[in-house]
């Protein structure tokens, strides 16, 4: 056998190969041809990686595919698990509580209880999608929206001005959502996002759109300059023709805190915003291992773009709004720290 440590990869005597790839640059794959891939951790993978990357890479030697990985919460791994469920013919899918295999020692099985909290208990050893997502920082908020049946479907209102919110990246992807505020309410009725590309795409996407605005909120940094053009990217956007608020500048926490104000107010368009609810189901806190607690710090991953988004939201929302003709402003409670 042969082993290139450099590339992650094992060429085996019969020319056959291994390799791995990492789910942070999930694109690497592009073009690729293989006859088998095995998903490790779905749960913590952006989802578009299957339909956009891996799964073409399987077409033309009709390979095949095996996930495996540990439930956090309803995100891909649970989905792939209905959609398994529901096509027998096609996929097998196993799930295998410790309860129930018998691999583990009773006695093992019990002292995991005693170390561990029951969310992380039930995640690890007994296969479940309904304990909380460890560190996520809006579960309480999504799983009443899902009781309250909130994520639903929640049209567009001609009556009502559209606000946009934006995480704006560069190398990382952009996120709009689009809300309507009705009354004391806040319907999130549509969601955008996109990487790669010039201003002009996303000002194209909101313009292609059917909503009458009120204005657009980004982040504090759309002010800075960029050197090569001496331009901020709120004067550039401001050139194409959009209203720009700029949102004020909080600490992190702080605009968690107004998300999980705003969030009980919250309705989602079960279809338009269904990548945007998962993001925000799956917005967690680094988690130290050693120490057996959340980290300040939220996990810099596919959802974190989205939360961000929603945090300007958030904090802007309770500026003056013209809605419909008129404004009027919402008082929210004062932000503190979670």
């Amino acid at each position: 056998m042969e082993f290139r440590e450099v590339d992650l990869q094992v060429t085996l005597p019969t020319g056959a190969s291994i390799r791995l790839y990492g789910a942070d640059n999930y694109d690497r794959m592009r073009g690729l041809y293989f006859d088998l891939v095995v998903v490790d951790e779905p749960a913590d993978i952006d989802p578009r990686a299957w339909p956009e990357v891996i799964r073409p890479t399987l077409a033309d030697h009709a390979g095949g595919a095996v996930f495996i990985g540990t439930p956090r919460g309803r995100n891909w791994l649970h989905d792939l698990v209905i959609q398994g469920e529901k096509d027998p013919e096609h996929w097998l899918v196993l799930r295998l509580p410790a309860s129930q295999t018998n691999i583990l020692p009773a006695a093992e099985l019990e002292d995991a209880r005693r170390t561990m909290s029951p969310e992380q208990y039930e995640q690890e050893f007994e296969c479940s999608f309904e304990a909380a997502i460890t560190g996520a920082y809006f579960a309480q908020q999504m799983a009443n929206c899902e009781k309250d049946k909130r994520i639903t479907g929640v049209p567009y209102d001609p009556a009502a001005r559209v606000w946009t919110a934006w995480d704006l990246g560069i190398s990382d992807r952009t996120v709009i959502w689009f809300c309507q505020v009705v009354g004391r309410e806040i319907h999130l009725i549509d969601y955008y996002e996109m990487d790669g590309m010039a201003l002009e795409h996303y000002v194209q996407q909101i313009e292609k759109r059917p909503y009458l605005y009120a204005g657009h909120i980004l982040p504090h940094d759309v002010e800075a300059r960029e050197l090569g053009t001496g331009k901020s990217r709120k004067e550039v956007l401001e050139g194409l023709g959009l209203k720009v608020t700029v949102c004020k500048r909080l600490e992190v926490e702080d605009g968690i805190n107004a998300a999980r104000m705003i969030l009980p107010r919250c309705w989602f368009d079960k279809n338009k915003t269904e990548r945007g609810v998962d993001g925000l189901k799956m917005y967690r806190s680094e988690y130290d291992a050693k120490l057996q607690t959340p980290k300040p710090k939220p996990v810099h991953d596919w959802a974190s773009h989205i939360a961000d988004s929603f945090r300007y939201l958030a904090i802007s929302i309770d500026q003056t709004i013209d809605q419909g003709g008129f404004s009027r402003k919402l008082n929210y409670p004062k932000l503190g720290v979670a």
